[in-house]
């Protein structure tokens, strides 16, 4: 698992979701500006979803990983086939869980990041003689 580049790619997720609730703070899907902003954010999910290690997808089962991917690609090829109440439902009731369950992934990854630091720190200490 290439846990950097997993942890950058959950970023991108947490930036995109906050983008897009930006992007609806100022209107609605109806509004075109809105409506292309929001689909872009999408893809730009779908993509970094993509691109995340199965492993650690695989450990947050109850979110539907490859529908945030198949939306990408839906909306990158399809996108004068788009419905707004696909995006808008997409966004009400896909987007909270996988916010959520990215959160999780962000914090289990920074967690054995931090665990590795103490291995590797007392393992310093110890080659020094300071963990007798």
């Amino acid at each position: 698992m290439n846990s950097r580049r997993d942890k950058e790619r959950l970023a991108d997720i947490v930036d995109a979701i906050a983008a897009i609730k930006s992007h609806l703070a100022r209107g609605e899907l109806s509004d075109g500006l809105i409506f292309d902003a929001v689909r872009l954010r999408l893809i730009e999910i779908g993509e970094a979803v993509k691109l995340l290690d199965p492993k650690l997808v695989a450990s947050e089962p109850d979110v539907q990983w490859s529908d945030a991917s198949g939306m990408r690609d839906w909306l990158a090829h399809h996108y004068f086939d788009t419905s707004r109440a696909v995006v808008d439902a997409t966004i009400t009731e896909d987007l909270p869980p996988l916010e959520e369950a990215v959160l999780r992934l962000l914090a289990r990854l920074e967690l054995s990041k931090q665990r590795a630091r103490n291995v590797q720190s007392r393992d310093r200490n110890d080659d020094r003689g300071l963990g007798r």
